[in-house]
């Protein structure tokens, strides 16, 4: 379905099994309405790039769909279980990389990934085995045994990616998740992201670079002010707004048109233009 504004303009059929269900679902910081009735259905093996500018509403979103904010009216159900009951089971299927993680530092690759395996109760044989075999696929074998103190950002990112996936889950939650990666890192977790789509795995990705959520999503959900104003795949975007890019698409629906007079001010002031 493709929506512009409020206005629904498009209708694509879906068959296939919902892992993410959200109905009327509104949130409050004190006064300010932060999300205004979110209506979503995810189905399984999609990856949906889920945008919008700074203060949309996306990280409450995904927040609220971890279980890591209350307060929200609606409901939310995850794997067709109301994640409001109090029952925490369904956070087994799932993976999560937040934009800003706390890492423990102190560990090694080794101790921090056996233990986040040990959270989602996989022996510690097997958690060492796994954790070890991927820090081995994406070049890290040399520094499993290290401490993440001595890691650089990509690295850190690698080990983050990674806990998010040890135990198998059935949806994935990315905030920014190629954030340090080196080029070929990047190529890499693409198309990692599009394999386990395939084996029917869900990916909810949020990103503030629209060229990599224009190329690896099947499903764009902006959002703007609280409410979920376009939502197709980038072709439906494309054609319905006529624009050519994401970025193009994105400006239009949010009214951020003035990008180039900003950039031009910005360059006047550097040059010594404006005193």
């Amino acid at each position: 379905m493709v929506f512009l504004g409020k206005r629904s303009v498009l209708h694509v059929r879906m068959s296939s099994e919902v892992v993410i269900s959200i109905r009327d679902m509104k949130m409050r910081y004190g006064d300010q309405l932060v999300l205004n009735g979110i209506n979503l259905e995810v189905q399984r093996g999609q990856i949906i790039g889920y945008i919008g500018p700074n203060g949309a509403g996306k990280s409450t979103t995904i927040k609220a769909m971890l279980g890591l904010v209350t307060g929200y009216t609606g409901t939310i159900q995850i794997m067709g279980v109301d994640i409001a009951n109090g029952d925490v089971e369904y956070k087994r299927k799932i993976g999560y990389v937040p934009e800003t993680a706390e890492i423990y530092e102190t560990l090694t690759a080794a101790e921090y990934l056996t233990f986040v395996g040990g959270l989602y109760g996989i022996n510690e044989e097997r958690a060492s085995r796994k954790a070890q075999s991927l820090m081995t696929v994406l070049g890290l074998e040399d520094v499993y045994n290290s401490r993440i103190a001595s890691y650089s950002k990509g690295m850190r990112q690698k080990v983050l990616l990674i806990s998010s996936l040890l135990h198998n889950p059935d949806i994935l939650f990315l905030d920014e998740p190629l954030s340090g990666l080196d080029a070929n890192s990047v190529i890499i977790v693409k198309d990692l992201l599009a394999q386990l789509a395939a084996a029917g795995k869900t990916i909810f990705y949020s990103s503030h670079i629209m060229e990599v959520v224009e190329k690896i999503s099947n499903r764009i959900i902006l959002l703007n002010h609280g409410e979920i104003v376009a939502d197709g795949n980038f072709e439906q975007l494309k054609n319905i707004s006529h624009e050519k890019s994401l970025e193009g698409i994105f400006g239009q629906i949010t009214g951020f048109l003035d990008h180039q007079e900003i950039a031009q001010e910005c360059l006047s002031i550097i040059l010594g233009s404006v005193t």
